[in-house]
């Protein structure tokens, strides 16, 4: 007989913790090894239990679940899934966590406290299946090309501004050449030494 999943909770409300709990104690291939309530606790009880799956709230206090997942992605790489509310802050932290190592990620239905939380468990087990199964070496891999790629994405971005920006024909404003175009000059809005 294969042993169960081994999971750790992490949630900083103790309701959202025994709702997780009893939705993961509900299947036999599946044991809670520990649970917390901060990132802090994440990163302890991680190194502690080393458990095949981690689930993961991301708004926390004393260590959010986006830090805690950075620590662990470094020295105890392990899949994780981050819980998140359905906003559009917690859309933007939820892309964020998958770019830094998170294999998925579990929407709360209702919010931060998610008395309905049980409606999406059967979703919930199938993930923490699903996230035990990834090979470690390619989530590490995978979370450095995501890096680069959002780096890139965020570089493109600046330059696509400053390309906006060069219509300026503010007092203010001074040439100088971009790598974007070449040889081309354009002028840009200088703020005390800095192009903005």
């Amino acid at each position: 007989m294969l042993r169960p999943i081994r999971a750790v909770i992490i949630d900083d409300s103790a309701f959202m913790r025994k709702i997780i709990e009893d939705i993961l104690a509900s299947d036999p291939d599946i044991e809670v090894v520990a649970k917390g309530r901060n990132g802090k606790d994440a990163v302890e009880l991680v190194e502690k239990f080393k458990p095949d799956v981690i689930t993961l709230d991301i708004e926390m206090p004393v260590m959010n679940g986006l830090d805690a997942l950075s620590v662990i992605m470094k020295t105890h790489p392990l899949p994780v899934l981050m819980l998140s509310s359905l906003t559009s802050q917690g859309a933007t932290e939820t892309i964020r966590a998958l770019e830094m190592g998170a294999v998925d990620f579990i929407s709360k239905p209702s919010g931060a406290i998610s008395l309905d939380l049980h409606k999406v468990g059967a979703d919930i087990i199938k993930k923490v299946k699903a996230a035990a199964q990834v090979n470690i070496t390619h989530l590490r891999k995978g979370s450095e090309m995501l890096s680069r790629i959002h780096q890139r994405s965020i570089a493109s971005r600046r330059v696509q501004q400053l390309s906006m920006s060069a219509t300026d024909t503010s007092p203010n404003a001074k040439t100088m050449v971009t790598p974007a175009e070449g040889a081309r000059k354009t002028s840009l809005p200088v703020q005390g030494g800095l192009v903005i």
